[in-house]
């Protein structure tokens, strides 16, 4: 059984914890989000597993539970520790009974105050988490008893650190304020030069930002971003609708990135899905 990310709506409402960051950590964390699994191994005996498009951003995986595995576009992981997951491809986690994992689903990771490092270089696996997550904080995370305390933990090490470098924000700040403008306004199609105008900064050190921080170009970022919404907004509520919305030029535009995001080998139960947009094209 494959679940697939905003077609199967109820499975990932109902059987996963999700909550926002505190409001001070928004500009580096979407969520903090755990599975809860458990009553769904007499349905589903001999394992499913849960699909998800390419996003912006990166997760930090750390596996409570047994070895689970974890796809990313055509190459298969065997997850029996914790993971830094770059997520600008699709991805499926192969779930089995024994399986819980906790993740931090984030835009941009506060350990870049502390680590000279640069996202852009983590593009092609799941690496290990080590280097990114301090080890004592880890363990802390793991012996806590419910999801509530983990989530407590976590923003306490992450506020501790943005407190400490607040001075430092300059790259972080403008790459948030271009991306939260984007999918507040559905502004998608702006060039990415007038951004680096207006904070009268070099496009070379513009896109040296985005790299750096969310991995990504920011050509790529926006428009990952901008299919995202999209296909949300088609699966949800197709009578709705207007690719207009979200800034493409008629529904050939549309249509030609969206089959460039959705048709993935590891997506094959999509197909119904499909023949449901291919009637829009039309």
């Amino acid at each position: 059984m494959q679940h697939i990310e905003f077609f199967d709506t109820s499975h990932f409402e109902d059987n996963y914890f999700r909550v926002p960051p505190p409001p001070s950590l928004s500009h580096f964390i979407d969520f903090i989000w755990e599975t809860k699994f458990d009553h769904l191994w007499d349905q589903y005996p001999d394992g499913f597993s849960d699909a998800l498009f390419p996003n912006t951003g990166y997760s930090y995986l750390l596996n409570l539970g047994t070895p689970f595995i974890m796809q990313v576009d055509d190459r298969c992981f065997d997850m029996k520790n914790d993971g830094f997951l770059p997520r600008n491809r699709a991805i499926e986690c192969y779930h089995q009974k024994g399986n819980r994992i906790f993740g931090i689903k984030f835009r941009i990771s506060p350990v870049i105050f502390e680590k000279k490092i640069n996202f852009s270089e983590y593009k092609e696996y799941i690496f290990p988490l080590s280097y990114l997550l301090n080890q004592e904080i880890a363990s802390q995370i793991k012996n806590a008893s419910v999801f509530e305390e983990r989530v407590a933990i976590l923003s306490a090490h992450y506020q501790s650190i943005v407190d400490k470098y607040s001075g430092s924000l300059q790259p972080i700040n403008i790459v948030t304020e271009i991306l939260d403008h984007c999918n507040r306004t559905n502004d998608f199609i702006t060039p990415i030069e007038t951004y680096a105008e207006r904070y009268k900064i070099s496009l070379r050190t513009l896109q040296r930002y985005f790299e750096a921080t969310t991995s990504m170009s920011s050509k790529k970022t926006i428009q990952v971003m901008r299919v995202r919404k999209a296909v949300q907004h088609i699966a949800c509520s197709p009578a709705t609708f207007d690719c207009s919305l979200y800034g493409y030029y008629d529904q050939s535009h549309f249509y030609k990135h969206l089959k460039q995001f959705v048709q993935k080998k590891t997506l094959e139960n999509l197909k119904p899905h499909l023949q449901l947009l291919q009637r829009l094209h039309k």
